[in-house]
């Protein structure tokens, strides 16, 4: 195998392409990022590790055609250190040699024939905007699990319907729903598919700088699928098995107190406020007529207090939030004014955004937070 590529051409495909090597693959092997080099002047680059697949092809001057395997993460350091200068790559032996000006790197291959075959990508379902991809993941797996015990919530349920998704995810103390359209292959096209959130964020990130990002899917008809496509670059995930539960219900019906407020001078405030809100510790808000004052910290410890002009509908209410998980639930937002809906302060109250201070919250985004249960 010899060929000839761009530096920064090849330092982009090998970083995208390792991006999700593992750090302790079960086997050494998996550690790898897999180059095949075409005669018609094309190199592919591939990783997997049984459960996430990537692919990305570059142009190069093939010399000769052939395939390697090599350190994946050595590689990646390698190609972004190289000076911008063509890099010619040559695999000699048992050893890859990368050349680039006066840099010269010796890598040792591993054994190709024992990569694993990497799964085929499923059928396009539809395509949607990079940039509304990127956005709609940012906003709903900020509320994902980390908890890999209940692997069932760190990932993000998917609804098709037509033109119309619907993104769900919740780790049990808040929920985000996003919902946005899309343009499916068929207009009738229905599915559902519970995905990684961290698998599905990567693929927003990575690939939400193109244009349109082609959605590919396959369940129940063997192994369950989800696959992304832009601009050469390919990557497919394993579903998550089980069943999501049915969070919807969740978002009440009725909401007799809502409170409006600037969303960045909120931010702001709960920022400053939070700093003595000692590990576990909530932020409380209450919200009287034409305004909500934000405290934290209590008996001997340090506390903080801050007013901020609101728009009260309803009766005066206190309630108590995770400050992580209110600052989470405000950042997602990307209107100026947070309207936040209440039906009791132990209830969990819904945050959604809002253009003007008197205009009507846009439903597309819905952030519901359980608040905390504090000593009056």
């Amino acid at each position: 195998m010899r060929f000839r590529v761009d530096r920064d051409v090849l330092a982009e495909a090998v970083t995208w392409t390792a991006r999700s090597l593992p750090t302790r693959p079960p086997v050494p092997v998996l550690a790898g990022v897999r180059l095949e080099a075409d005669s018609s002047g094309v190199v592919q680059l591939s990783s997997f590790d049984y459960e996430v697949s990537a692919r990305s092809e570059i142009a190069a001057d093939v010399a000769e055609p052939g395939t390697v395997l090599v350190s994946g993460r050595l590689l990646a350091e390698i190609s972004r250190a190289l000076p911008a200068k063509p890099v010619d790559v040559v695999l000699d032996g048992t050893k890859v040699t990368v050349t680039c000006g006066a840099s010269r790197f010796s890598l040792l291959t591993m054994p190709v024939e024992d990569y694993p075959a990497l799964p085929a990508m499923p059928d396009v379902v539809g395509s949607i905007a990079g940039d509304e991809l990127t956005a709609a993941v940012g906003q709903v797996t900020v509320a994902a699990s980390r908890d890999d015990t209940l692997p069932l919530l760190t990932g993000v349920r998917v609804e098709i319907e037509g033109e119309r998704i619907t993104m769900l995810a919740t780790d049990r103390y808040r929920l985000a729903l996003r919902e946005l359209t899309w343009t499916p292959s068929s207009p009738d096209y229905s599915s559902t598919a519970l995905v990684r959130a961290r698998t599905l964020s990567d693929a927003a990130k990575s690939l939400g700088g193109s244009d349109r990002v082609a959605v590919a899917l396959s369940t129940g008809a063997g192994v369950d699928l989800i696959g992304f496509e832009a601009g050469g670059r390919h990557t497919t995930s394993l579903l998550v098995d089980g069943e999501y539960p049915a969070v919807r219900r969740l978002f009440p019906d009725d909401t007799p107190i809502h409170a409006v407020v600037p969303k960045q001078v909120l931010v702001e405030a709960a920022r400053r406020v939070s700093l003595v809100a000692e590990r576990n510790t909530p932020i409380r808000l209450a919200f009287s007529e034409g305004q909500v004052v934000l405290d934290a910290g209590q008996g001997d410890d340090a506390q903080a207090s801050e007013a901020l002009e609101a728009a009260l509908t309803g009766d005066d209410i206190t309630v108590a939030f995770n400050p992580q998980f209110l600052l989470d639930g405000l950042g997602a937002l990307d209107t100026e004014f947070v309207r936040m809906s209440f039906t009791h302060p132990n209830k969990p109250v819904e945050f959604t955004g809002q253009g003007s201070l008197e205009g009507e919250d846009d439903k597309g985004y819905r952030y519901l937070l359980v608040p905390i249960r504090f000593a009056s």
